[in-house]
């Protein structure tokens, strides 16, 4: 991973690098470091891909509940 796929990754989130590290817990100067004093870990794409997939599974959820409340 790279800082541009990072970067894209985190706003398709809709988060930034604090609350990555506020839902993570991880700290928040590891974060901050990444792709600059030390690499991107190997698990970092997985884990913000699934966030992402996550919430979209939340809005569709969130959709089908507002259907069910028409009827």
């Amino acid at each position: 991973m790279d800082k541009n796929e990072f970067q894209s990754l985190l706003n398709k989130a809709g988060i930034n690098k604090k609350r990555l590290s506020e839902l993570s817990g991880i700290p928040y100067a590891t974060v901050n470091a990444w792709g600059s004093r030390t690499p991107y870990p190997p698990y970092l794409k997985f884990m913000l891909v699934n966030y992402i997939k996550a919430g979209n599974f939340d809005k569709i959820g969130e959709m089908f509940k507002s259907l069910d409340t028409d009827a």
